[in-house]
C-alpha cells in the first residue's frame, strides 16, 4: 500500500529537521584529534592514577570549560577528587601445614595481612567458616579458634559461583579476625583455573581509601591454599586430626594514590525541565603499561594504548558536549568522565555513592564503553528494550545510516560489566551504548585490552557516526516527553521505585 503524500513530506521534514543539529556538523578531524591525543604513547596507557591518567582528565575538563559547562555544586573545579589506596601484596611468604610444605603463589596466595611471622600454631577446621543469624548456622560454635590458623570450604554453603565466594570474603575475614584467629586460609575448590585467580588477585590493586583507615582484619594473615593432590594433611584436618602451622609473610604495602572523575553541568533550557537532569557518562582511564596492562606485550610495543577502550567512548562523550551545548536541550545535562573503570568501575561506583546533584533528580544514565568493534553497520546497545529508550536509539542510529544491534553476548551479563550499572543499582535507569559487536570473536581479541589498540587502527567515517548517533541520542533523550523508566520485572525496578518516590 502507498503512503499518502503527506506522510512522506511530513518523515522527510522530520528528517531533515533532525539534520539540523549541530552534531550532524560535526566534522571528522573533530573526533579524530582527540582519539589520537587520548590513545596516544605519551599518555602511557592512562592507568588510574598515572601521569597520563591526569593529563587525560585536564583534557577533558577544558574541553566542558571551553565549551561552557559548570563546575558541578560543591567543586572548585570540573575534578571531582578520589583518594584511591594501592595494595601491593607480599613480595615473600611462606606456609608450612602439618609436614608439607606449600610454595608461595604456585601453592597459596595472601590476600591481606601485615608482615608476620608464626610458628607451631594449632590448625582448626571451621567449615565455610559462615555464620548465618537467620539459620541459625555458626561454624565457629564449639570452637575455640583464638591464636589459631583457621582453614574453611571456599565461599558460604551451597554457593559456589565465583562471585558468590568472592563476595563472601571480607565476612568471612572478619568473623575470624572477631573471634581472635591467627590466620585464615580458604581452600581453592572453584571451576576455573588456579592461574587465572592467581593472576587477579596476585598484582596490586586499587580502592577508594577507608577514612578511618585500613580494617582492622586487614592486618591479619589470609591467604587461599591450592591442595596438593598426593597429600592428604586437609582431609586428615577435617577428619579431625590436630595439626601444627608455619607461616609468614613479608606483608602488604599500602600507598596513596589520588585520581578524579571530570564532572561538568549544563543548564537545559526548559524552564521546567530544566530540573531533571541527564547523566552522559565515559570512563577515560584504561590499564598502563608493561605488566599493568591485559595482555602480551615486548620491549617495542608495551603500551596499551586503549583507543577503542576507552578513548573512543571518551571522545563520543565530548562530541556529545560540544553539540549540547551549541544548541541546549530541554532537560539539564551532567557530562561525567569517571577514572578507575578498568580497576573496578571505582569512579562510577564513588559518584553514585557521593552525587554531586540528587540521583533521584537524575532521570537518565547514557553510557558508552566497549570493547571494541567487528562491524561498522551497527552500534550496540547493552541494556535493550529495558528502560523504554528503544526507538530513539533506533532514530539516533539512523540518522547516520547505522543499524541497532542489541545485546550482544548476553551470556556475557555485559550490563553488569560497566559505569552504567552503577547507577542502575541506585534505581536510575541506564544502558551502555557501544560500538558495533556482533560478537565477541578474533577481530575484538585482536584489540581488547591488547597493544595493538592503537588510534591508527580506528575507522574514522564509522567512528564519526558512532560518535554522532550518541550525541543525537543524548539529545533525543533529554528532550523526550517522557521519562525513560525500568521496564516491569527489570531487575532495577524496584530500585527505581525507592529513588523517585523521595
Amino acid at each position: 500500500m502507498k503512503k499518502p503524500l503527506i506522510f512522506l513530506l511530513l518523515g522527510f521534514s522530520l528528517y531533515v529537521s533532525a539534520q539540523k543539529a549541530p552534531e550532524f556538523a560535526i566534522a571528522q578531524s573533530e573526533v579524530e584529534i582527540p582519539l589520537r591525543f587520548l590513545a596516544s604513547d605519551e599518555l602511557g596507557g592512562r592507568r588510574t592514577g598515572s601521569a597520563g591518567n591526569l593529563i587525560a582528565a585536564r583534557y577533558i575538563a577544558e574541553h566542558l570549560r571551553t565549551y561552557g559547562y559548570s563546575m558541578a555544586p560543591g567543586l572548585n573545579s570540573y575534578f571531582q577528587p578520589i583518594a584511591f589506596q594501592a595494595s601491593t601484596p607480599p613480595a615473600d611468604a611462606s606456609l608450612m601445614i602439618g609436614k608439607t610444605e606449600y610454595k608461595f603463589k604456585e601453592d597459596f596466595i595472601v590476600m591481606t595481612g601485615d608482615a608476620t611471622k608464626l610458628s607451631k600454631l594449632e590448625v582448626v577446621f571451621a567449615g565455610n567458616g559462615w555464620i548465618d543469624e537467620k539459620t541459625g548456622q555458626d561454624d565457629y560454635k564449639g570452637k575455640d579458634v583464638k591464636g589459631k590458623l583457621v582453614v574453611v570450604l571456599p565461599g558460604a554453603p551451597n554457593e559456589t559461583s565465583p562471585q558468590a565466594v568472592f563476595r563472601a570474603m571480607s565476612k568471612k575475614r572478619d568473623w575470624a579476625y572477631e573471634r581472635g584467629a591467627a590466620g585464615l586460609i580458604e581452600l581453592y575448590r572453584l571451576s576455573f583455573p588456579w592461574n587465572f585467580f592467581t593472576s587477579y588477585f596476585g598484582k596490586e590493586s586499587l580502592g577508594v581509601a577507608p577514612k578511618e583507615g585500613p580494617k582492622a582484619s586487614n592486618k591479619m594473615f589470609y591467604a587461599w591454599l591450592k591442595e596438593k593432590n598426593t597429600v592428604s594433611d586437609i582431609k586428615d584436618l577435617q577428619e579431625g586430626k590436630k595439626l601444627k602451622a608455619n607461616l609468614s609473610s613479608s606483608g602488604f604495602m599500602r600507598r596513596m594514590v589520588p585520581s578524579q572523575n571530570v564532572v561538568g553541568v549544563l543548564e537545559g533550557s526548559d524552564p521546567q525541565l530544566k530540573d531533571e537532569y541527564l547523566i552522559i557518562s565515559a570512563h577515560y582511564d584504561h590499564v598502563g603499561i608493561g605488566k599493568e596492562g591485559g595482555g602480551a606485550y615486548s620491549k617495542e610495543d608495551s603500551i596499551f594504548n586503549g583507543a577503542r577502550d576507552n578513548a573512543m567512548g571518551t571522545v563520543a562523550l565530548l562530541t556529545a558536549a560540544k553539540a549540547l551545548a551549541l544548541q541546549k536541550p530541554k532537560r539539564s545535562v551532567i557530562m561525567l568522565a569517571v577514572t578507575g573503570e578498568e580497576l573496578g568501575l571505582l569512579g562510577s561506583q564513588y559518584y553514585a555513592d557521593n552525587p554531586l546533584i540528587p540521583l533521584n533528580k537524575c532521570i537518565f544514565n547514557l553510557n558508552t564503553d566497549g570493547a571494541g568493534y567487528n562491524s561498522t553497520e551497527h552500534i550496540s546497545i547493552i541494556g535493550w528494550s529495558r528502560t523504554g529508550t528503544d526507538a530513539l536509539i533506533e532514530q539516533a542510529a539512523n540518522s547516520v545510516g547505522l543499524k541497532v544491534f542489541p545485546e550482544p553476548a548476553p551470556e556475557q551479563n555485559l550490563f553488569d560489566r560497566s559505569d552504567n550499572v552503577s547507577f542502575a543499582v541506585k534505581g536510575v535507569p541506564a544502558l551502555d551504548f557501544s560500538p558495533g559487536i556482533t560478537k565477541f570473536d578474533d577481530v575484538i581479541a585482536k584489540y581488547y585490552h591488547q597493544v595493538a589498540d592503537q588510534a591508527e587502527s580506528v575507522d574514522l567515517p564509522y567512528f564519526l557516526k558512532y560518535c554522532q548517533s550518541f550525541a543525537n541520542l543524548a539529545r533525543l533523550i533529554a528532550d523526550n516527553a517522557q521519562r525513560p523508566q525500568w521496564k516491569a520485572g527489570d531487575k532495577y525496578e524496584k530500585a527505581g521505585m525507592e529513588l523517585y518516590k523521595k
